[in-house]
């Protein structure tokens, strides 16, 4: 599709994807130099995931892990540098540096083909089993000691928060499909990936909303009968 792939509310220029390796079809994860990828931490992989679709700065790239990379994953702004440092020390990524603000100079990274091929490798490898940590949901397997009306109120705020970004989720995700159409289907292209990113972050906001105003529900009933 001609243009440019939207990308965390812009356009990014096109013609990137054709940069990416695929790995062959089939391809066991034990042929992939599985303890090489094993040192690398998933925020390096955050972060060439972010380069694979455009040369960043460091501030660029912290943006990007927010949207819509942070539909499922963040990092704290301290992380990227240090690991930048030492992705560039593996050879993953190269920089230049470019001019800043005034007489200052700003590094402008760019994924090698090292980089890229990695990213390719760890894409299609299983990742570890996921540790589920949610603060609300361990509250609530407690909340037969709390006061009803108290209870209530905390899930509907909740529900209020998620049903904001669910919100600004959804519109996203109506501008992509009306840019991009039948593209949208097809799962090389960046919007997809985006697309299919986005959906998951929905999907998931979706039933966050309606399982925080069952909760509430309940409590304002005061949890007599069963579900």
């Amino acid at each position: 599709m001609a243009g440019s792939p939207l990308y965390a509310g812009r356009f990014i220029p096109a013609g990137r994807p054709a940069r990416l390796p695929r790995v062959a079809s089939g391809t066991p994860p034990s042929a992939r130099s599985a303890g090489e990828e094993d040192e690398l931490p998933t925020l390096g992989y955050a972060i060439l995931s972010a380069l694979a679709r455009d040369d960043l700065t460091g501030y660029d790239i912290t943006a990007r892990l927010r949207r819509p990379i942070s539909y499922y994953w963040q990092a704290a702004h301290s992380q990227i540098y240090p690991m930048l440092a030492g992705l560039e020390g593996a050879g993953l990524v190269t920089h230049a540096a470019v001019p800043g603000g005034g007489r200052r100079t700003k590094k402008r990274y760019r994924i090698t083909r090292a980089g890229l091929e990695r990213l390719a490798r760890w894409v299609v490898t299983p990742p570890p089993p996921r540790v589920p940590r949610d603060e609300l949901v361990l509250k609530t397997y407690s909340l037969w000691l709390a006061d009803p009306a108290m209870a209530a109120e905390l899930f509907r705020a909740q529900a209020r928060h998620h049903r904001r970004t669910l919100t600004q989720w959804e519109s996203e995700l109506e501008a992509l499909r009306e840019r991009y159409g039948a593209e949208l289907d097809r799962s090389t292209s960046q919007v997809f990936a985006t697309y299919a990113t986005l959906r998951r972050g929905v999907g998931a906001e979706r039933e966050y909303v309606a399982w925080c105003t069952w909760v509430a529900d309940r409590c304002d009933s005061h949890g007599s009968t069963p579900p």
